[in-house]
């Protein structure tokens, strides 16, 4: 494991050097880092399982602190605002996800699963890529967030199903838990904060070691309790976040976790580009590609028709579509747990891995080199 982090964090800095001199954004230097280093090319890093379970962690921080930034009035708020924009396009995107997978050969199911899996956008590179300013002082952000999170939201929904699907209870079943545990496990973080989190803040918070420690324990503590009542980890993160978004010290608790998140990411990055076989794409490789492209044509244009719809300026929804131009990692986590339920074949994984990495590089690209971003090589757009 030791030897591992070494060829990866080494691995890293010297592609992040490259990628930053080609224009390129961090993140496309970790998947190609992972592409070359993983089993299928030169193999130095043959434990991509471990990898990819250490970097999911990264995941979890980072939906922390999103539901760190959203009050659950403002949370509401923005849901409100930008349905009709999500819902549209997300079901745009399922559409054409569905016919470009039916016209590469794949089977009904198959097709239905690969888009689903494109109606989602990066969580972890829209805001990855979205400066400070923009996150906290500006509409863009809000409606960006606030797009994010339905999506997350739906995904949720979708992953329950592909349990359900999978599991010995039928539907009805799922459904009836996630109505009435969700909001359980919500009215049980919010207690916990009242009546213990905050009582222990407030008396050593002066002590930063131990609010950091605190933080972890709040974080990875409602994570695992939400897994254990039969949601995701991030699915917890988030509502812990929310639950301490309005306490002072919210805004100490944010900077002191964003190192540690980015620890977690690199490495999720890299398990991504390690995880792709490049021995089994054969024939899938030219369509998935097509997909890819198509996906980065078609999102920034979707999003700003359904911006405008509601009335949304020009500009707004260009820089919303772009930097939502991508797949998601949720897409990626869709057609895992579709597999392991035996909905669909290990092809059509493949097909959806491509195509998202191939939108990962393009959207990274293009809003590098158009917008506003920590990571920009311009000076000009280069924004904490």
């Amino acid at each position: 494991m030791l030897f591992s982090l070494f060829l990866i964090f080494v691995g890293a800095a010297v592609f992040a050097t490259a990628a930053l001199m080609a224009r390129q954004s961090l993140i496309i230097g970790y998947i190609l880092l992972g592409v070359v280093l993983g089993p299928s090319a030169l193999g130095w890093v043959t434990d991509t399982g471990l990898i990819q379970d250490i970097s999911n962690i990264g995941i979890i921080f980072l939906l922390f602190l999103l539901g760190l930034h959203l009050s659950p009035n403002k949370l509401f708020d923005l849901l409100k605002q930008t349905t009709f924009v999500t819902l549209l396009s997300s079901g745009s995107f399922a559409l054409i996800g569905w016919a470009i997978a039916s016209l590469a050969g794949f089977s009904m199911i198959n097709s239905i699963v690969v888009g689903v899996a494109c109606m989602f956008s990066s969580t972890i590179i829209g805001l990855k890529l979205l400066p400070t300013t923009v996150l906290h002082h500006r509409h863009t952000g809000e409606v960006i967030i606030s797009v994010l999170l339905f999506q997350d939201l739906i995904a949720i929904v979708v992953l329950l199903g592909l349990k359900a699907a999978s599991s010995q209870q039928n539907a009805l079943t799922e459904f009836a838990k996630l109505v009435v545990l969700f909001p359980a496990l919500i009215g049980v973080a919010w207690a916990l904060k009242e009546y213990v989190l905050l009582k222990f803040f407030h008396k050593y918070d002066r002590i930063q070691e131990y609010v950091f420690l605190l933080t972890l324990a709040w974080c990875l503590g409602i994570s695992e309790l939400a897994y254990a009542v039969g949601f995701s980890h991030e699915t917890g993160a988030f509502i812990a976040g929310i639950t301490v978004a309005t306490s002072p010290i919210a805004m100490f608790i944010t900077e002191s976790l964003k190192p540690l998140r980015d620890f977690f990411l690199v490495l999720f990055f890299f398990a991504l580009g390690a995880g792709l076989n490049i021995n089994e794409l054969g024939a899938i490789w030219v369509p998935a590609v097509i997909l890819g492209v198509v996906m980065l044509l078609v999102k920034p244009a979707i999003f700003r028709f359904a911006l405008r719809k509601v009335s949304e300026t020009n500009r707004l929804g260009w820089e919303t579509g772009f930097r939502l131009g991508q797949m998601s990692e949720f897409s990626l986590l869709i057609v895992f747990v579709a597999l392991q339920s035996s909905i669909i074949d290990s092809a059509t994984v493949y097909f959806v891995q491509v195509a998202t990495l191939v939108t990962f590089i393009g959207s990274s690209y293009s809003v590098v080199l158009r917008y506003p971003t920590p990571v920009a090589v311009s000076e000009k757009l280069r924004r904490d």
